[in-house]
Parts: C-alpha cells; structure tokens; sequence
C-alpha cells in the first residue's frame, strides 16, 4: 500500500517523539504536508493518516459507517482504564444505543442543579489556599474537576468512601503525568506487573481499588435505589435501552471510568489554561469583569454560561491549546478518495483538532490569544473541533464548558490572582491528553471587591 505524504523520520524515532513531544512531531510534519500525513506511532497499527483540512474532516466525520468506521480496537490504548464496555470502545449500533442511554445525563435541568454544586466546589477549593503564596493552578483546578466528578458524576459526598475513590483516581491520574510515564499507554510491552512497587503493577491494583469502591456503590444503590438522587451514576442505573434492559454492573463501572478519563483531566488542564491566559494578558481578564459585573453580586449559573466574552475566551483558549490532540479514529471500510488522494481499506486516519486550530487560513497569527476570534464570525464544527465531531463528540462537552465558565468566572470574580512565572507556559503530554508544562505558577494576591459594592461603600 502506497503511504499518503509518509513522514520521512524512521518509524521507531517517530514513536518516541510522539511520546515525549507530540506538538513538535505534528508542527514539523504539517510544515511539509500541510493538510495530510502519514505517521507511524504506537498503538495505532502501522500507520496513521493525519488530517486536518476542514472540509475533509466533515467527509470523515458524518460519512456513512460503509466508508469510514469506528473500530474499537483502534482505541486499544485507554482500554486498560475504561475497560472493554465503554463508550470508547464500541461500535456500530452498540456505541448508538449506549450513546443514548448516556446522553440525557449531559443535558437539560440537570445542568442547572449542576452550577451550584461547580460554584461551591470552586469557592472552597480557593478559600482553602493560602494569600501570597506560590501554588500550581492545574493542581487546584485538578482539585476542583475531581470533586465536581466525584459529586456530580459520582454521587459521593464527604465521607470514608468519597476519600478513598479520591486518593485512587488521583493516584491512576498521576502515574501518567508526564511523557516518560504516559509511555506504558503507548507501548504494551511495558504493561508489566512487576509488583506493587512497579509503575504498571502500582496501576493494576490501584485500578482494582477503584472498582471494589465502584461496584460496591453499585450495589447499595440496587438494593436501595433512591429515585431522588441528580448524580450521574444514579441516572445511568435507571436508564433503559429499547428491550428495556439496564445497563449491568461492568457497563456501570466502564462508563465512569469513561467519564473520569475524559472529564477530570481534560477539564482541569482548560481551566488552568484559561487561567494562565486571562492572567497572562490582563485586558482580556478586565473584560471578562466588565461583563460578569453587569449581571450583579449573586448571578445565576446559565446567565454566567451564556455571557458572550466569557464564552470566547474559553473557546480561544480550547483553540489554542485542545486538551485532547485527535478526534476518535477511524478506520476505512472501502476505496475512497480525499483530498486528491486514494485511501486504501484497512486505513486509519484521524482528523487532528491541534493543528486545524492552528490553521493559518482559518486563524490568522494562530499562535496568538486572541478572543475576539469567536464574537467577529462563526466557525463551523469541522473548523472549531475541541471536543471532535459527528457521532462520536464528546458526550460531557456540555458539562466541560459548562465547569469550565462558571470556575473561571467564580475565581476572577472573588479574588485577586498573579502569575508568578514570567516565562511563557508551553504544552506538554499527561496521558493521552496535553497540560500545561509548569502547571502554571500563580499566588493569591487578595479578595476582589466588585466596582459598583465599592461605589455603594463610597457612599455610605
């Protein structure tokens, strides 16, 4: 089979820079082809086809399953998180029918009764670092992000139990928090459990921790449902599909895990993000105050989610920076062109949200922060992609943008914060997913007064 724009590096050297340096590899590549490559890294077969040219992307994403397919073993990679039943890893009318049953748990009223609970989180979580001393942003927003899941996805409150599924989930979470750990995801051959002292063997029963937390949690719950409970866990467990059949205990625990990888990491590394870069440049955090200040002292969560600066400066900083460097792949199903290319059955490709966000026709100096971006024209959803496309977008991207306002607005709005570290932070691999290098070093300065309470006070 004839390779489509192959890079040129050996296979082996490609791999290891996959790993250790995923934004070189993909900037370098895509100076010599740049809307169409082939890679050869791990875990994804021979080769990979990367894209990133938006109307290609469209045909790849919304295609029909004759052409372009879903294989679960494509996604091999985070199967020893979320295990064999997870949303990741089905196909076909199995991933439809799961896809609806999960959904509804993402969407309507629920959010609502979500916002007070991310606020909360958010104040205490702040309230309880220490003024004008030096702490990592992504580590409180880590913080932040794992009670929200523990909580709202979860259904766990204060207590032995919430504790020790939040040391687990911190535990696994940080055994791939840099490229050197985030190896034993790329290459089975490490996947060794050597005992409790070796990285993969720690995993092992860390994993197994979790899920004797998760099922017992599963059980109680069946034998003592509770028609009353919001969380997540507790709406999947009442869903039905279309015989009427739940979802078992295995599917239960495989769509949390789901849900943990994509939702605690991911989101926690956009808010510090987004902190780094409403700090980093002051005139877009004093803009975004400007607008939070005209909703007044108690505003109401989707007035927050809807204002429309906010909106598009966290959708920049999703741009700049996608958490998340591809969409699923796919694999084609027969013959098919694309853009002038002949792509062979058995091809995995991929679309690429990192550098169709870094496409200079689409965004003009694209290594700039630049918000304005999202309120002077629409992108359509094969242009502005942080979540993928099609029928296998995120599912929680609600929730994600969602968290990700209401934090954001909740800290600029109540405190005074200054970053620390004058040089500029870069990206970097944890996992499957890209995180602030540094972790972005910042200190709490003091507690903000909105300008209309300190107006009031002058009057007084």
């Amino acid at each position: 089979m004839q390779l489509i724009n192959p890079v040129k590096t050996p296979a082996f050297l490609q791999k290891i820079q996959w790993v250790a340096d995923p934004v070189g590899y993909m900037e370098t590549a895509v100076k010599e082809y740049p809307d169409i490559f082939t890679a050869r890294i791990i875990g994804f077969g021979d080769t990979l086809v990367f894209v990133n040219h938006p109307q290609a992307l469209q045909e790849i994403l919304t295609n029909d399953r004759k052409k372009f397919a879903a294989p679960g073993d494509v996604n091999e990679i985070v199967q020893p998180i979320v295990g064999d039943y997870s949303i990741f890893m089905l196909e076909g009318d199995r991933h439809k029918k799961r896809r609806q049953l999960v959904m509804p748990s993402f969407h309507g009223e629920r959010m609502r009764k979500y916002g007070e609970l991310i606020r909360n989180i958010t104040e205490k979580t702040i309230s309880n670092l220490p003024q004008n001393q030096l702490f990592l942003a992504r580590t409180a927003m880590q913080e932040i992000s794992l009670q929200v899941i523990l909580e709202a996805v979860f259904g766990l409150h204060e207590g032995e139990r919430y504790q020790q599924l939040k040391r687990g989930l911190t535990a696994i979470s940080d055994l791939f928090r840099s490229p050197l750990t985030s190896s034993f995801l790329y290459f089975p051959w490490l996947q060794k459990d050597l005992g409790a002292w070796s990285p993969w063997g720690k995993f092992v029963r860390d994993r197994a921790a979790i899920d004797k937390i998760i099922y017992t949690e599963i059980a109680e719950r069946r034998s003592s449902p509770d028609p009353n409970r919001i969380d997540i866990l507790s709406l999947l467990m009442s869903a039905r599909d279309e015989e009427g059949n739940p979802m078992t205990d295995q599917e239960l625990r495989d769509e949390l895990m789901t849900m943990l990888l994509a939702g605690y990491e991911t989101t926690a590394s956009a808010m510090a993000w987004a902190l780094y870069w409403t700090h980093y440049k002051p005139e877009v955090r004093n803009k975004i105050l400007q607008e939070l200040d005209t909703l007044g002292d108690s505003p109401d969560p989707m007035s927050i989610f809807r204002l429309p600066y906010l909106t598009a400066v966290c959708n920049e900083t999703l741009r700049i920076h996608p958490v998340t460097i591809f969409t699923f792949p796919r694999v084609v199903r027969e013959s098919v062109e694309l853009l002038g290319h002949k792509l062979e059955p058995g091809t995995n490709i991929v679309g690429c949200m990192y550098l169709v966000h870094q496409r200079e026709d689409l965004y003009p100096e694209p290594k700039q922060f630049k918000p304005e971006r999202f309120l002077e024209r629409q992108f359509s959803p094969y242009e502005f992609i942080p979540f993928g496309a099609g029928a296998r977008r995120c599912i929680g991207d609600a929730l994600a943008q969602f968290q990700m306002k209401l934090v954001l607005a909740t800290i600029l709005s109540r405190y005074q914060l200054a970053l620390t570290d004058n040089q500029p932070e870069t990206p970097r691999r944890r996992g499957i997913t890209l995180a602030p290098a540094r972790g972005v070093k910042m200190v709490i300065t003091g507690q903000r007064v909105r300008k209309e309470s300190q107006l009031t006070m002058a009057r007084i």
